[in-house]
C-alpha cells in the first residue's frame, strides 16, 4: 500500500527534473501584476527564444520550446509593448531554468538553484505608443575597479546624463560594466537606476566570472544581476540584438579569450532575424569590435556568419566597445560583407575614458582622455524609422564640443613653418570632410592622417618630466587616432594675431565648427 503511493510520486519527480520542452502564454497584462489572468487575452506572433530556437505565440498567443538545464527563455518584446522593469530599471522579459543553480565554487555568487519548471513560464507585455522616431542613450565601457572609480563613473557621466537624456526611450551599456571585481555590478545597477530610463547590458571580458572552465557559465554572475548574456527586443521599427561575443576560455589554448560565438549563439541569430521584418533596421551590441585585420583578435569564421545571417537586411548597424578609443568601421566585398551597402561598425567611446587616468579637471574628476586622443563621453543614437544618426556627446562639455585643435601658439614671421593645424574630430571617419580656413579666407580641406593626437600626448608627457608624483594614474601612451585632419600654414601671413576656423562634416550631413587663435611674431635669432 505504501508503494503505490510512493511510486507515483517518485515517477512525479522524476518527470519534473527530465523536462524536455516548457510552454506558456504571451499575455497583455492589463492589470500589471506580471500574471496571466483568464481575462487577460495572449499576444499573437511574438517571439520566444531559448537561446537557440525561436518560435512565434500562436493565435492564443501559446509558444512551446525544447528546454534543457541553463538555458534561459525570453520574449523578443515585440513593437508597441513595454516589458516590466524591476526596482533598478531592467527589463524583465526571461526566465532562467538553472535547477542546480550557478556553480558553487565561484569567487562570485550567480544564479541560485531554479528547482524544476512551473507548470507555464509566461511572458506579460503592456500596451504603449512607441513612435518611429526615437533615441537612445549608448554607453561604452563604465569599468570602475573600485567604489571610487564607481563614483567618478557617477559624477562624471550619470549626474550629468539625469539632465541630458532629452528624447531616449531606453539605454545601453555595451559591456565592461565593472572591472573584475563583480561585487560592483549590483552598486553600478543601483548607480544606473537614477537615469530614470528602461536600460539593456551587454556582457563584457571584464564581467565574466574567470573560474569557469566552458564558456557557457563564464557568465554565471552577470546573468544573475542583469538577466541573459543574448537576447532581442523591438521598439520602433528597429530590432536590437545583444550578443556575449567573449570566448572564454579562450578555445585554442584554454587561457584568455577570443571574440567569437558559440555554436548555440550563431542559432539564436540565425533563427532570431529569419523572423524579422526585412524593412527593419538592426542594431546589434556587443563588446569586442568585429576585428577583420586580424584573428587573434575575432574568430573569422564567425563574424562571417553573422555577416551572412545579417545580408538581407537594407539597414544595419554594429555597436561595440573594448578598445577605448572611439573609430567608425566599414565592411565590403574585401571583408566578407555581401550587403546592398557598407556595414557600418559605431566602435563606442568609452564613458571610462582611459581608465579613469591622468590629472584632474575643473570638477575633480579624472581627465581621463582616451588613447587616440577623444574625451570620456557617451553616445545618443537617433532613429528615424529605419535609419539612424550618431552624436557623441563629451562628457562635461557642450553639446557642439565635437572637434579639439591642436596648433601652435606662436610661428616666426616670415610664416614659412612645419608646424601644422590638426583637428581631432570624435565621431569623424576617412570618408568625412573636414575643412578649415584662416582670418575668413577661403575654406580649404584638410588632409586625413592616421597620427597620434599632439594634445593627448602633450598630457601623457607631462607625467614623465614631472619631479613630483602627480595624484592619480599616468594615461596610457599614446595610439594612432582614426579621425585626425591636418592643415598647414600660408607664407604669407602677417605679423599679430589670427584665428584658424574649422568645420566637419559628419556622415549624415551635420555640420560641426570650432576655431582658436595664434599668433605672428618676429623671428629671435640666436646671438
Amino acid at each position: 500500500m505504501n508503494i503505490k503511493i510512493i511510486l507515483p510520486c517518485l515517477l512525479v519527480s522524476a518527470m519534473a527534473f527530465s523536462q524536455t520542452s516548457v510552454s506558456g502564454y504571451v499575455f497583455e497584462d492589463n492589470n500589471k501584476n506580471q500574471k496571466k489572468e483568464n481575462k487577460e487575452k495572449g499576444v499573437e506572433g511574438v517571439s520566444v527564444s531559448n537561446g537557440a530556437q525561436v518560435v512565434l505565440t500562436d493565435k492564443n498567443g501559446k509558444y512551446s520550446l525544447p528546454i534543457q538545464e541553463d538555458q534561459t527563455i525570453f520574449v523578443i518584446k515585440p513593437s508597441g509593448y513595454k516589458l516590466a522593469l524591476n526596482s533598478n530599471n531592467l527589463p524583465q522579459y526571461y526566465y532562467q531554468y538553472k535547477p542546480k543553480g550557478s556553480p558553487t565554487d565561484y569567487k562570485y555568487k550567480g544564479v541560485a538553484p531554479t528547482g524544476t519548471l512551473p507548470k507555464e513560464v509566461n511572458f506579460a507585455l503592456e500596451k504603449q505608443e512607441e513612435s518611429k522616431n526615437f533615441d537612445i542613450l549608448v554607453f561604452g565601457d563604465p569599468q570602475p575597479y573600485t567604489e571610487k572609480e564607481l563614483d567618478y563613473f557617477k559624477r562624471a557621466i550619470v549626474n550629468e546624463v539625469k539632465g541630458t537624456k532629452k528624447n531616449a526611450v531606453f539605454g545601453i551599456s555595451l559591456g565592461d560594466l565593472v572591472g573584475d571585481n563583480l561585487s560592483l555590478q549590483k552598486p553600478y545597477a543601483d548607480v544606473m537606476k537614477e537615469i530614470g530610463l528602461p536600460w539593456y547590458n551587454v556582457m563584457g571580458n571584464h564581467d565574466m566570472n574567470y573560474e569557469a572552465k566552458e564558456d557557457l557559465v563564464s557568465d554565471e554572475t552577470f546573468e544573475s544581476n542583469f538577466g541573459p548574456a543574448n537576447y532581442s527586443f523591438n521598439y520602433g521599427n528597429v530590432h536590437f540584438m545583444v550578443l556575449d561575443d567573449i570566448l572564454y576560455p579562450d578555445p585554442r589554448d584554454g587561457k584568455g579569450y577570443w571574440g567569437g560565438f558559440r555554436d548555440d549563439q550563431i542559432q539564436f541569430i540565425q533563427n532570431d532575424l529569419k523572423l524579422v521584418d526585412k524593412n527593419k533596421l538592426i542594431v546589434v551590441s556587443f563588446h569586442i569590435p568585429l576585428d577583420h585585420t586580424n584573428e587573434d583578435n575575432f574568430r573569422n569564421a564567425d563574424r562571417q556568419k553573422l555577416f551572412d545571417a545579417l545580408s538581407p537586411f537594407q539597414n544595419a548597424l554594429v555597436l561595440s566597445a573594448h578598445t577605448h578609443i572611439q573609430q567608425q568601421i566599414f565592411y565590403g566585398k574585401p571583408q566578407g560583407w555581401n550587403g546592398a551597402k557598407d556595414l557600418h561598425e559605431y566602435n563606442v567611446g568609452t564613458t571610462c575614458g582611459d581608465w579613469w587616468s591622468g590629472t584632474s579637471d575643473e570638477i575633480g574628476l579624472p581627465t581621463s582622455t582616451m588613447r587616440d586622443g577623444t574625451a570620456k563621453g557617451y553616445s545618443f543614437i537617433s532613429f528615424n524609422d529605419n535609419q539612424y544618426k550618431v552624436k557623441y556627446k563629451t562628457a562635461g562639455k557642450p553639446e557642439d564640443y565635437q572637434i579639439k585643435l591642436y596648433l601652435p601658439k606662436v610661428i616666426p614671421f616670415p610664416s614659412k613653418t612645419s608646424a601644422k593645424v590638426l583637428a581631432n574630430f570624435f565621431i569623424g571617419s576617412k570618408k568625412d570632410k573636414v575643412e578649415y580656413r584662416i582670418d575668413g579666407g577661403k575654406w580649404e580641406e584638410m588632409e586625413y592622417n592616421e597620427t597620434i593626437d599632439p594634445n593627448f600626448a602633450q598630457s601623457v608627457f607631462k607625467w614623465d618630466t614631472t619631479q613630483e608624483l602627480f595624484p592619480g594614474r599616468r594615461p596610457s601612451n599614446p595610439e594612432f587616432s582614426k579621425h585626425i585632419w591636418v592643415g598647414g600654414f600660408s607664407n604669407k601671413l602677417t605679423l599679430g594675431k589670427h584665428k584658424v576656423e574649422v568645420r566637419a562634416y559628419d556622415m549624415y550631413g551635420n555640420q560641426f565648427t570650432t576655431a582658436d587663435d595664434f599668433e605672428v611674431k618676429n623671428r629671435v635669432l640666436i646671438p
